[in-house]
């Protein structure tokens, strides 16, 4: 509840933000230009944590216990969906600020950026809506789409809009315009008297595209890296690459230790299953998971953060005790940390005893 409420602050705080400066930005901006826009830059932050929790590449293995998933879009041809993304929104903003009042060249080189961002967004629309979790084991369905589908869709409606703008204005604006230089002054009487912008936007995209291919073939992409973004990756709808088998996740191991104590120190409640395996269950291995569990909800990268830190290194820690004294100290010394993780889960859980008792149920 209580991070609920500091959630809904913050997010409230953001759109006040971004209200003042888009009003800033364009003082004639309308209602709808302001609600669009705070969508847009709210489905960018969704989209950005999707990618956080899915940013694993094909060729990894992963623990999906730890929320972690695999990226739509492939690490190595990142730049190029990076680029071009950039290029659209820098474009986006210049047709939303200044429409055909933008110098001709310019103008139609946004109209370009917009036609092939929107091509872009189709494939990542296609990309994201089909995400087989089979393999993955604990995922159902697609969970992916929640993060990421409202980005493309926001960035498609907004080109749509940006480019009926263009082509509904009147084209005498651009007749009637002149400029002191004169390169400017014979590019913008030439595109003007010849054909309208949104035409040449048309006959240049592939040129343009061609020579963006060519710019980020010198920074290391391949020629077909546009492609590969999608391709060169697993479990999505374009995905072309097998995963490796998921990691067998071993739990909290120095818990699951200290439970395997003397009966009368350690205290079993009863037997439990994780993974399809008994395990003894007592109420600090409970708290610990109840604990784990509150985190995971509250912030899945935190929890991803703890989670590999603690693979790393408990499991090492746990493999060494082996004995039954050595389970009973171990025991007592997590005695501290239950006695916090239980504080934690009675002061931000509604119900902390139900989801301590529900832990490891078989």
């Amino acid at each position: 509840m209580f991070a609920g409420i500091v959630l809904l602050i913050f997010l409230i705080t953001i759109i006040c933000v971004l209200v003042i400066i888009f009003k800033k930005v364009k003082k004639s901006i309308s209602t709808i230009e302001i609600i669009l826009s705070v969508i847009y830059i709210l489905s960018l932050f969704l989209f950005l944590f999707g990618l956080i929790i899915h940013s694993a590449p094909f060729y990894i293995a992963i623990d999906p216990v730890d929320l972690e998933c695999y990226s739509p879009f492939s690490n190595k041809h990142y730049p190029t969906l990076l680029l071009y993304g950039i290029l659209f929104n820098i474009s986006s903003f210049l047709i939303w600020q200044k429409g055909r009042k933008l110098p001709p060249l310019t103008l139609v080189l946004s109209l370009i950026f917009l036609c092939i961002g929107s091509f872009i967004n189709f494939a990542i629309l296609f990309q994201i809506t089909g995400h087989n979790t089979e393999s993955l084991d604990i995922y159902k369905g697609n969970d992916g789409i929640l993060f990421f589908i409202l980005a493309p869709i926001v960035s498609l409606l907004i080109s749509i809009l940006l480019i009926t703008k263009i082509i509904m204005e009147e084209k005498t604006e651009s007749q009637n315009r002149t400029y002191q230089n004169s390169v400017l002054n014979y590019c913008n009487t030439f595109l003007a008297k010849k054909m309208d912008e949104t035409v040449w936007a048309l006959i240049l995209l592939f040129p343009v595209f061609l020579l963006i291919t060519i710019i980020l073939t010198l920074f290391g992409q391949e020629t077909d890296s546009i492609i590969k973004v999608f391709t060169d990756t697993t479990t999505w709808t374009f995905s072309q690459k097998s995963h490796p088998p998921i990691l067998d996740h071993k739990g909290h191991y120095l818990c699951t230790v200290a439970a395997k104590g003397n009966p009368k120190i350690v205290k079993p409640v009863r037997l439990g299953k994780r993974h399809g395996k008994n395990i003894i269950v007592n109420r600090q291995l409970q708290i610990a998971n109840a604990f784990e569990e509150m985190i995971q909800d509250f912030s899945p990268k935190m929890h991803h953060l703890i989670r590999t830190n603690y693979d790393n290194y408990g499991y090492n820690l746990s493999k060494n005790i082996n004995t039954e004294i050595g389970s009973n100290i171990t025991y007592f010394v997590m005695k501290p940390l239950e006695w916090f993780f239980l504080i934690c889960l009675y002061s931000f859980c509604n119900t902390p005893e139900q989801k301590i008792t529900k832990q490891y149920k078989v």
